[in-house]
């Protein structure tokens, strides 16, 4: 069993020439919010393709926002009062598409970029969506199961006005889960007098929920991360990946990459710290042990290491499925992967992914990576509105399809303009509702 970690994947023993930062320095974007992040994003493709300036400016912004305040009776009796959002991003290609988050630092900005990323994360991967993104400023981990219930109530009796499955359909996102949605479900389906399950995506089997949901997150990112291998020339067979970020993502990604790729997971980690073992990390195990602790760090048999620490391994792929920015200015130059797949939403900020191309790192953004999600939410709204519902092997089937097709075209994109993956994705999405704005007659 191993017990600790080797010289040659230390991080502090790079084993690697200094490198140029270039622009890449603690001043030069990393304090930018993730809004900024998102329009930096947007202009960079926007320059490369020649956008209308009528257009750029129109997608700068989001059609439309609300901000609601709600009362929840606590526990103990006392009335707390609680604050959220909803943002509908753009929906020229259709209805507004994304998560609701409950975290304690939840911010209008960060919902902005979210919705924003959802809005070309729909385009890159050929969906009829647009793009919305909801949160509540909460602590959910120091809330009751009941406490839980009545804020996601509370929450859709605000906004369940601008909801619906012809207009904005959430899911879950951080800290919320197949329960919330059905709660939420719920109660909006008694604010219009009948079943209206198809308002939220998400939602358990029972109620309208998609077989093969639960994952799809993670087998988006693992049916790219395949296809980079394949494009680059690696085996995957036995190669090693390190997972920042163990929820619903995490997990599944650890889980399928060793079916479905053969891989062998060697470090994972939570908001408490990371784990290492070069012999690989059991996912039953790890799983089993983080659900009767709360959190993976302790597991038997590994060494514990920072989640920086686990950023910085050498392996043939990273994948952060965590939050924003985990990769920066600060940590750039020493990232070591030969892929980086990134399940989380903008886990790299702007200036870091230059500098992780110039490394030759191969890049799979969010818009694509973690597309998944998203692509199995709208087969659950085909079949919520059809009433004919799928068997799993359907699900992963139409899937496969989207992704793949997904990636060739953004690969072939960045061939063809010599841009990042990243910008590539940004292209592909951009041009897709430019055209649905310019076919409707907005500009």
């Amino acid at each position: 069993m191993q017990e600790s970690i080797p010289p040659e994947t230390s991080p502090s023993n790079p084993a690697q020439e200094p490198f140029d930062l270039g622009s890449c320095t603690l001043d030069s974007g990393d304090h930018d919010t993730p809004f900024s992040n998102a329009l930096r994003q947007l202009d960079e493709a926007a320059a490369v393709i020649g956008l209308d300036p009528a257009v750029l400016e129109l997608l700068r912004w989001p059609m439309r926002e609300l901000h609601v305040t709600m009362p929840v009776r606590m526990d103990d009796g006392k009335t707390r009062i609680f604050h959220g959002f909803r943002v509908q991003y753009n929906d020229a290609r259709g209805p507004n598409k994304g998560g609701i988050r409950f975290h304690p630092e939840e911010t209008i900005d960060t919902v902005r970029a979210l919705a924003a990323w959802m809005t070309w994360k729909t385009a890159v991967l050929d969906i009829p969506l647009g793009g919305g993104k909801g949160g509540v400023v909460c602590d959910p981990k120091s809330m009751s199961t009941g406490e839980l219930e009545r804020l996601s109530r509370s929450y859709i009796r605000q906004v369940g006005r601008i909801l619906g499955i012809e207009k904005d359909v959430p899911a879950p996102d951080v800290y919320t889960t197949p329960q919330i949605m059905a709660w939420m479900a719920d109660e909006y389906s008694f604010m219009q007098g009948y079943n209206d399950f198809g308002v939220t995506t998400g939602k358990p089997v029972a109620i309208g929920g998609s077989l093969g949901r639960g994952d799809a997150t993670a087998r988006g990112g693992i049916i790219c991360i395949r296809e980079a291998a394949r494009t680059l020339g690696i085996d995957l067979h036995g190669a090693t990946a390190a997972i920042n970020g163990y929820g619903n993502a995490g997990s599944f990604a650890h889980k399928l990459s060793v079916e479905l790729l053969g891989m062998k997971v060697v470090a994972v980690s939570d908001s408490r710290g990371g784990i290492f073992n070069a012999d690989g990390l059991d996912h039953a195990a790890v799983t089993e042990y983080k659900q009767r602790t709360g959190s993976v760090t302790g597991f038997p048999g590994s060494k514990p290491l920072t989640n920086g620490d686990l950023l910085e391994l050498d392996v043939t792929a990273l994948i952060p499925a965590a939050l924003e920015g985990e990769i920066s200015c600060r940590n750039a130059s020493k990232i070591r992967a030969r892929i980086v797949a990134e399940l989380a939403n903008g886990p790299t900020t702007p200036d870091a992914d230059q500098v992780l191309r110039k490394k030759g790192i191969y890049m799979i953004p969010d818009l694509l990576c973690n597309a998944g999600g998203v692509t199995v939410s709208y087969f659950e709204m085909v079949q919520n509105t059809s009433g004919w519902y799928w068997e799993e092997e359907a699900v992963h089937r139409q899937l496969e399809k989207k992704m793949t097709a997904a990636f060739k075209a953004v690969h072939e994109t960045a061939l063809r303009h010599d841009v990042g993956n990243r910008v590539a994705a940004m292209i592909v999405a951009v041009r897709r509702v430019e055209e649905a704005i310019r076919l409707r007659g907005w500009v």
